[in-house]
């Protein structure tokens, strides 16, 4: 094995979710380590039909030696989940039976020091999920003006402290280059009043702030849920699970949408808009872990899992 571990989240409940059946078409847009892509293939035997993606080298090695017997009934892409009409493509396929996305960092690439995505440890500021991305954590830290640091801090960590954060980080990065997590965690500390320090890490939401952007993570992504949505079969499911109030909500507004049928204004004898109900959500509350998977899984704690079907 290639080292690489991720232990699936909620993975009886995204199965359950996805209505798993023989045969079928299949698109697990976030590989991983393959553990849910592992199930799937396993009930829809003997011929149901993998389609997954992944930007992680490391991810997608694991992944097709997990897979190893299921030999001819997956094909893997590395590409971002957001490609999917180009992946779809080139897999000469139009439509899916399921689709599941899981946005989760894995456990691999917290851990692994190199990689720079956990505040726990030191490692040079890195944080691409696609290690041959352009854009690194030191570049936005070390070069993005101090007013786009504090609308990222402030935006996608949700950090009440994001102007003294942001304003931190430009102060001390003029004294010497901030290559380490360790000095960003260092700068974030000292920017975040004593009396807020003590309700866990204070660096955590400056991380997913970072980390958010250097993958560009939110870009595209209503309108990758919606483009999902629709290339689903009539019946056929779609499972997400986002691990922050960012990722859920856009989840959460789209599935809204979808499941909207006419909206025109009701004094309207006729209906004008053309606008159509597409989706049922069958999760009217996002499902989250169960007290034995926390117990077992501390990462499982903020993730939220949604699920909507095509009618």
């Amino acid at each position: 094995m290639i080292g690489f571990s991720h232990k699936p989240v909620m993975l009886e409940e995204c199965m359950q979710g996805l209505n798993l059946h023989p045969g079928g078409i299949w698109y697990d847009g976030t590989i991983g380590g393959g553990g849910h892509s592992y199930e799937i293939l396993k009930r829809t035997s003997p011929d149901g039909r993998l389609i997954a993606t992944d930007l992680d080298d490391n991810a997608i090695a694991a992944a097709k030696e997990r897979l190893a017997q299921f030999g001819g009934r997956f094909e893997i892409y590395k590409s971002n989940y957001k490609e999917y009409e180009r992946i779809f493509s080139l897999a000469g396929i139009s439509e899916a039976d399921g689709v599941l996305l899981d946005f989760g960092v894995s456990s691999f690439q917290l851990d692994e020091p190199a990689r720079g995505f956990s505040y726990m440890q030191d490692a040079p500021l890195d944080m691409r999920m696609d290690p041959q991305g352009e854009l690194t954590a030191e570049e936005v830290v070390n070069e993005y003006p101090e007013r786009e640091l504090y609308r990222i801090i402030r935006d996608y960590g949700e950090e009440r402290f994001a102007k003294n954060i942001a304003a931190g980080i430009a102060a001390e990065r003029k004294k010497e280059k901030i290559r380490s997590s360790a000095r960003l965690v260092s700068i974030i500390e000292k920017n975040i009043p004593a009396k807020f320090r003590q309700n866990g890490p204070c660096a955590r939401k400056t991380f997913q702030a970072i980390r958010i952007e250097v993958n560009g993570e939110l870009d595209r992504l209503e309108e990758t849920v919606r483009g999902l949505c629709r290339k689903l079969r009539r019946g056929g499911r779609i499972c997400i699970l986002t691990f922050h109030s960012l990722e859920d909500r856009i989840v959460k507004n789209v599935f809204r949408e979808l499941e909207t049928d006419c909206i025109c204004d009701k004094s309207l004898p006729v209906c004008v808009c053309g606008k159509k109900k597409e989706i049922e959500i069958i999760t009217k509350k996002p499902i989250t872990a169960s007290d034995k998977e926390l117990g077992e899984n501390r990462r499982s704690k903020s993730a939220k899992l949604r699920i909507a079907e095509k009618i």
